[in-house]
């Protein structure tokens, strides 16, 4: 399961195509407290989330993730890259900072890998 937040419609329904059309189950979300109202703190799978967002940004999702001890994998996305938003991201567990538009082949990658990484057993 991937789930994604992103306030962009537009970008939440082309990252759903493009991991539906890869057999991978997709959730989305158009904001964080949207998020934390239904599925909060996400088990299991591997979380989206962009950066830029009206009343919670996505790194301040990720901080309150962290805060559960959550080890969830999650990749954050941003139109507007930044060296501070990616070393706050980096240093909060995302397994990396994409900006869009998206690489299709390295965000599947990268995906892949989350979906690996949360599958593990704990402690392997």
């Amino acid at each position: 399961m991937v789930t994604i937040v992103d306030d962009d419609a537009d970008i939440r329904a082309s990252l759903r195509f493009l991991l539906e059309s890869e057999g991978i189950e997709v959730e989305d979300f158009a904001s964080g407290p949207l998020l934390m109202a239904a599925a909060w703190p996400p088990l299991a799978g591997c979380l989206i989330l962009d950066v830029n967002m009206p009343e919670m940004s996505g790194l301040d999702v990720l901080d309150r993730l962290r805060a559960t001890k959550s080890a969830l994998p999650v990749i954050v996305v941003t139109g507007q890259p930044n060296a501070t938003n990616r070393a706050r991201a980096l240093s909060a567990g995302a397994l990396a900072v994409l900006e869009k538009p998206l690489n299709d082949d390295r965000f599947l990658d990268l995906v892949r890998k989350a979906l690996d990484q949360d599958s593990r057993p704990s402690g392997a």
